[in-house]
């Protein structure tokens, strides 16, 4: 039995899912005439209550074309240390658009509205760069799988406003704070300019991210979407799987949540890790007392089993439970790891 718990990116779709692809009415999506993948945007942005939506075909490219569409080579944007657009963007925010990034040490991933509104440098100081530009992440990656407070957002938010800057969410696993924390997405609309949201993170879509704005942002975000050669022709195929995963799949995410706390439980009970962060969604980060085991024979041991997880850097080791990770996988790990 194969246990891959890399990421919650390893799924296959579902066989609802793949009739849903293989049934689906598409066109040319380059000329905008894909009836599936319009269907798509048109459904996400109703949800988050937003003017408009664009379907791109990964997380990294929406975050990078919302970067490019709020700023200015040059400039400056704010984020946590661990946010995804500095650490595993392939250092797309200089090289697409000019911009460097302030980074805050905050919690896990989460910053407060004063380390946010501390960190603007003055804009009549032409010295420093021009800060333009606020990113958030929801859930942290880095931190673990940590949901953001909204009422922490909404101060963040007031702080833009003040001062004139962009803010713009991350929202990959924005389905699992939506679910962990009992929130809608329309009061994310309401915070942000721009989010995006991936379809292949958790809710077991083989492709797919969709970036939400306004009308306005999103008719600039198509342009930069051809710059970045993300035009797909037949992506219907993949909207369709979007739209299944939207409709089938939100809800499940909590059961993913209470097996990556049964995991972390049984991590706790072992003698030979040092410390396992807060859980409160699909991530489980722990560390190993490399006392007691290395982090190397801690892997190997789960190779011998074919159980797979991932190195964070740092010390840290990662699971992500997801929906291809049965109710007999995750019986079968916990015993295993008792046995260690």
């Amino acid at each position: 039995m194969k246990i891959n718990l890399i990421s919650d990116t390893v799924t296959k779709p579902t066989a609802g899912m793949l009739n849903a692809m293989m049934t689906a009415e598409v066109g040319d999506d380059v000329f905008k005439n894909d009836p599936s993948v319009n269907a798509l945007e048109e459904k996400v942005a109703k949800m988050f209550g937003m003017e408009a939506a664009l379907f791109f075909p990964s997380g990294t490219m929406t975050n990078q074309t919302a970067i490019k569409l709020h700023t200015q080579p040059g400039e400056q944007l704010i984020c946590d240390k661990y946010a995804h657009v500095f650490n595993y963007e392939g250092g797309g925010v200089s090289f697409n658009s000019g911009v460097s990034c302030r980074l805050l040490d905050g919690q896990r991933g989460m910053v407060t509205s004063k380390q946010v509104e501390d960190a603007i440098n003055p804009p009549d100081f032409y010295h420093s760069p021009l800060t333009s530009l606020v990113c958030i992440e929801n859930t942290t990656n880095k931190g673990g799988g940590a949901c953001w407070d909204i009422e922490e957002l909404k101060k963040i938010k007031a702080v833009c406003e003040k001062h004139g800057l962009h803010y713009h969410l991350d929202g990959a696993r924005l389905w699992n704070a939506l679910v962990a924390k009992k929130e809608g997405p329309k009061q994310y609309g309401a915070l942000f300019e721009t989010i995006s949201v991936c379809l292949s993170k958790g809710l077991g879509c083989p492709v797919g991210s969709v970036l939400l704005g306004s009308k306005e942002n999103i008719n600039d975000a198509l342009r930069i979407r051809k710059i970045f050669g993300g035009g797909m022709r037949q992506s219907g195929f993949l909207a369709a799987a979007g739209i299944y995963a939207l409709d089938n799949h939100i809800t499940r995410l909590a059961e993913d949540h209470k097996k990556a706390a049964e995991i972390g439980t049984e991590l706790a009970s072992l003698n030979f890790i040092k410390k396992v962060e807060p859980i409160e969604t699909n991530i489980i980060i722990f560390e190993i007392d490399e006392d007691f085991m290395s982090s190397e024979n801690f892997n190997s041991k789960l190779a011998e089993k074919d159980i797979h997880i991932i190195s964070m850097g740092q010390g840290k080791l990662r699971m992500v439970t997801h929906m291809d990770y049965t109710d007999e996988m995750h019986n079968y790990f916990l015993k295993t790891l008792k046995r260690l």
